[in-house]
Order: C-alpha cells, then structure tokens, then sequence
C-alpha cells in the first residue's frame, strides 16, 4: 500500500450504482473522522466516493480485483475500497470480503453482511478493512508486507481464507492475499436476506400499476356483490387461511413465469448451480414479500371501502347474518384474496422491464440483461 504524504491517507470508496453509492455516500459523511480517531497514529484520513459499476459484465472475483487495482493505480488513492450489491463466489463459498494488502485493495459483497443494520455493518466492515491495510505488517527479511486477519467484531462469523491458485488455471496468480467467506446454512440464509434487501421488494407494490389497478377494480367490485357476501360468511377460518395462500402463491408464480424472472444457468459446474439457486430464491422472496404487502394493502382498502359503501339492512336480507365487526373484516380479507388473483391477470399488461425494474436492484438487472444477451448470442 502506497501512503500520501503529510501523514494523510486517502481512502476511494469505489461503489456500484443505486444501493452501494448511496451507502457509500453515508459512509463518508462521517468515516474520515473516525478513521483518524480509531487509528491513533496521528494520521488522518480523506474519503472519496466515485460511483461506477465497477462490476459490469462479470461476477469473478479475481477479474473485479484487477479492475479495481488499475482504476486505483489511475488515482492519488492510497486505499480502494469496493462495494457491490451482487453476491460474489470464491470456489464453491459466498465471499464476503476480498483484501490486497501490498496495494490497499478491498472487494465488500453487501449481500454477505445480511438484511438487517446494513448501513451499520458495512461501516465496521470498510472502518476495519481500511485500518488492516493502513497499518501493514512487514515482514523482517523481505519488507514485503503481509496479509493479516482484520480488526474488530465484524469478521468474527466470517472465515478467513488465504487463496490458492486459481481453479482452472493453475498458473495464473490471485490478485488477492486473503478473503472472508460465509458458509453453512446460517452464512446461505445471511447472503440471502442481503440479496433480498438489494432488490428492496417494497418497492414491487408501486412499480406493478396496471396490475394494483386490476386488484383495486376488482376488489371493489366484489366487495359490492351480493354473491361473494354469502361465499365470505360461509368460509371457515381454515378456507379463508387456503385461500389466502392460493391467491399469493398464483400472483407470484404468474409473475415470476410471465416476467421470465426465473435463473438458469448456461453453465453445468455444481458452483454454477449452487449460485442459480440462490439466485432463484432470493427472487421468490423478494417477489413473496412484495406480493404479501400487497395483499396486505388490498384488505385494508377493502375494509375502508366496505365501511363507507355496504349498507346492514342489505348485507343481512341477502346473507341472513348481521353486519358486526367480524363481518367487515372476513368479507375484506376474502375480497383481498379475489382482487390478488384479478391483480396477477392485471400483471400480464406489464411488460418484462417493468417488472423486473420493479423487482430487482438496478445492477441485479444488467447481471440479468448481459446474461440474456450472452444466450442469444
């Protein structure tokens, strides 16, 4: 790692954009300051943020340190750090971080850090890959500076790693000299809520308009039938519960199959598979997740609506029940499930992009767009 003059260290926070940025962003308004203040050698420390998707046409570990080593040898950077919201890969395991310590690179995975705090996560992870590099270790011999195991609590349920050669290519070197991977079931289930919060699947319910419109004309016409009141007070709790489930479970699958939102990988490898499965279920949570708070939203318009709109007298002539509170609330929810499946058919008027905008992160999508256009080709 190269150092500035005047006891000044200058950190890039090289970040994909949309979600990485933004962080990157953030990271900055306070990071220079606690780095000077963590540190305690006197040195202070400048942060720049350059957003530029770094990570366009692959996914290769090695590839993306490379690039990131010739956009860092272009600047007046001591220390790059890299993030990205697309999950990396490094032989078989979920990688986390990536570090060069001879040249002060660093590769953050944001998925890796999980679905919960992330901002405050990836604040520790880049403060601590930042103070490993700023603070080489040398080797008494040589002088050659040496990987060590990062500082503080963010790495404890991490697995350091030092790379070997490169699969495939025994004689090519890694441009890395330690990683930190996830594994096991719980590293699986912590890469996943970090994809899902990349796709950000609240933002499913605005960006599908034509299909909350077909839910909202249904449910509004249905609410009014006299024929789905009767169907309402004759469920049990256990059919309403079914079909609840039946109606999510068919907007999802319709939107998944008509929007092709579902991954198969041209490649063969077990790593190949392993990455199309996780792929695929993070986009079955995400799109679930969206399509639940949809639902969600449907009954309590539908409640707010039925409120204003039935009339007791009416509802009691046709179903020889009484319009209580227990009534508004099943006809809602059942109403919710009926306007879900108009909602689905509203889906088809939708095109692909649309859906996918709405579903994925904005890199997440080019990943998605550049292997479409690899099989056409």
């Amino acid at each position: 790692m190269q150092v500035s003059s005047q006891g000044v260290t200058v950190v890039a926070l090289l970040a994909d954009p949309d979600a990485p940025t933004a962080i990157a962003q953030r990271l900055a308004r306070t990071l220079p300051d606690r780095l000077t203040d963590m540190s305690g050698q006197g040195r202070r420390f400048e942060v720049e943020v350059v957003s530029e998707p770094f990570t366009s046409g692959t996914e290769d570990p090695p590839t993306l340190m490379r690039r990131i080593k010739d956009r860092g040898s272009a600047e007046n950077w001591d220390i790059v750090v890299a993030l990205t919201d697309l999950p990396l890969h490094s032989h078989g395991r979920k990688l986390a971080v990536d570090l060069n310590h001879e040249h002060g690179l660093a590769l953050l995975s944001l998925p890796s850090l999980g679905g919960l705090r992330l901002q405050t996560r990836a604040r520790r992870a880049v403060e601590e890959a930042v103070l490993g590099m700023a603070s080489p270790h040398t080797d008494g011999a040589e002088g050659t500076s040496r990987s060590q195991p990062l500082p503080g609590p963010s790495v404890h349920r991490l697995a350091p790693s030092h790379p070997g050669p490169r699969q495939g290519r025994p004689d090519e070197k890694e441009t890395d000299d330690l990683r930190y991977v996830v594994s096991g079931p719980r590293g699986y289930l912590r890469v996943l809520a970090g994809m899902v919060r990349a796709n950000r699947p609240w933002r499913l319910v605005p960006g599908l308009s034509k299909a909350l419109a077909a839910a909202l004309a249904t449910g509004a016409v249905a609410t009014v039938n006299s024929t789905v009141w009767s169907l309402a007070t004759s469920l049990s709790t256990p059919r309403l519960v079914i079909a609840t489930v039946g109606s999510v479970a068919i907007m999802i699958g319709w939107l998944i199959i008509d929007a092709e939102l579902w991954h198969r990988s041209p490649e063969s490898s077990p790593e190949a598979k392993q990455r199309a499965r996780l792929y695929n279920a993070s986009t079955v949570v995400t799109v679930g997740i969206g399509v639940l708070v949809c639902y969600v939203g449907l009954m309590v318009i539908n409640l707010v609506w039925a409120l204003f709109i039935l009339n007791g007298q009416a509802f009691s002539s046709m179903t020889r029940t009484p319009l209580h509170a227990g009534e508004y609330l099943t006809l809602a929810w059942f109403v919710a499930s009926v306007a879900t499946v108009g909602g689905a058919l509203g889906s088809g008027l939708e095109s692909d992009e649309a859906i996918r905008a709405a579903a994925y992160s904005k890199r997440e999508q080019e990943r998605r767009r550049q292997l479409q256009n690899d099989h056409d080709d």
